[in-house]
């Protein structure tokens, strides 16, 4: 494979199948893996959860095609060749929200959930360990699955799956968790609420499950449907598995969870430009490290924030220095020009993947060698625009061997639920593999 260094368009990426870049000290392959629908972000919004997936040395993809079917590929971790399947099923693309995301279990059967914006569950499983071929839809457990929205796959050491959704519409839902059973291949309900908006808010969350088991969930409130009424980030965790769930002291929570007894990892008010759904990750000690961006009162530029627990308590840094303004009010899925953030770390380093329109709304990186302090080296990994792509990750393959694999396809999206008027109506999907 040829690897050589330097700036490429994706007109070259189209004819070759493969670009390499490095910058600073990171150098990024990108590798074609097919054609997938650009009108609206629905393949690239960031809380697909899981848009890659990798297990016994094979990396899974989803996405959906420009006739709008999901779309399938597999290809073994040392090569760039992917099998791609077209399945039977269609998603409504035309609205961002309704997402395809993908979990593998222990066993390797492929878990598929898709076509999501408060309609009745829709997944699916492959027909055996490592097959691209989905057998038909079913049902998890059969509970509070009739308006579902926001489906998330999460690995769990040993090989189990968490499933966590929202039932009922922003402004007044609440957070549901399935977990798979690989043994006994059933799903059973942890929590039929367990973030409570109690009908008059609901929450927007991020999971991160570290290496040693504990899940670390965190999430702003949002009081109607519109954006701008985001506030407070606040966090929770489960060390059994999500069973029972306690604060960054060890005080356990009496569950559901509600705005009353929420720990507040950070206030912020309404109308701060705060965004909803981003990314989490943790130290070497377990403690937690959440990804976001929000504007302070005396300022009209929202920044790239961290908010990170150091054993003691709460703290805040920014990551880089944003100069352009611009102010987030509305409902639906909203043209940003900035992305949300995702964040990867191996207890020490971290890498902050995001896109800006002051960068040209390239794919982005801001690395540190050193979690929690403020000395970020920022490096474009591609030369071209991804307009409206926001990242995902294959967090399987991080955790089992630190390499950062992105999703990336240029997309558009039209403000409010829209689909971009004259834009491309598919774009090349690729992963990035980042050598750090």
């Amino acid at each position: 494979m040829n690897r050589v260094a330097g700036k490429y368009l994706l007109a070259a990426l189209m004819l070759s199948g493969c670009i390499c870049l490095s910058a600073k000290g990171v150098e990024g392959r990108l590798v074609e893996v097919g054609d997938g629908y650009a009108a609206t972000s629905v393949n690239t919004a960031v809380f697909r959860g899981s848009s890659l997936v990798s297990h016994s040395g094979s990396q899974y993809i989803a996405y959906y095609d420009g006739d709008g079917y999901v779309t399938l590929g597999k290809r073994s971790l040392d090569s760039d060749d992917w099998t791609l399947h077209r399945t039977r099923y269609k998603g409504n693309v035309k609205d961002a929200h309704n997402v395809i995301s993908i979990g593998v279990d222990g066993d390797g059967f492929l878990h598929v959930s898709f076509d999501h914006h408060g309609h009745p569950l829709r997944y699916a499983r492959s027909v055996s360990p490592g097959s691209l071929e989905l057998g038909d839809m079913m049902q998890m457990t059969g509970s509070d699955e009739e308006d579902v929205t926001y489906p998330e796959f999460y690995s769990l050491p040993g090989g189990d799956l968490l499933f966590a959704y929202r039932s009922g519409a922003s402004g007044r839902g609440n957070l549901v968790l399935n977990r798979y059973n690989t043994a006994d291949k059933r799903w059973e309900r942890l929590h039929d609420i367990l973030i409570d908006g109690e009908g008059r808010r609901n929450a927007y969350w991020q999971l991160f499950a570290d290496p040693s088991g504990t899940i670390h969930l965190s999430w702003v409130w949002r009081e109607t449907w519109l954006v701008e009424t985001n506030h407070d980030l606040c966090y929770a965790c489960s060390k059994d598995g999500g069973l029972t769930w306690q604060r960054s002291d060890g005080t356990p929570y009496q569950l559901p969870i509600t705005i009353d007894t929420a720990e507040i990892a950070w206030e912020i008010p309404q109308n701060s430009e705060l965004i909803n759904q981003t990314c989490m990750t943790a130290d070497a000690d377990g403690n937690p490290f959440i990804a976001t961006y929000w504007r302070d009162a005396a300022s009209e530029v929202p920044q790239y924030r961290l908010v990170w627990h150091d054993g003691s308590r709460w703290q805040m840094s920014r990551v880089g220095e944003r100069t352009q303004p611009f102010s987030l009010s509305g409902g639906g899925t909203k043209m940003i020009p900035i992305a949300r953030p995702r964040i990867v770390s191996d207890g020490r380093r971290a890498y902050f993947i995001f896109r800006d329109s002051e960068r040209g709304s390239k794919v982005s990186v801001a690395h540190t060698p050193h979690l929690g302090q403020e000395d970020w080296i920022i490096s474009d990994l591609t030369d071209f625009s991804v307009d409206a792509w926001e990242p995902s990750h294959d967090l399987n393959l991080w955790n089992t061997q630190r390499k950062l694999h992105i999703f990336v396809q240029p997309s558009h999206q039209g403000d409010g639920e829209k689909v971009a008027a004259d834009a491309d109506a598919t774009s090349k999907v690729c992963v990035m593999e980042v050598e750090i």
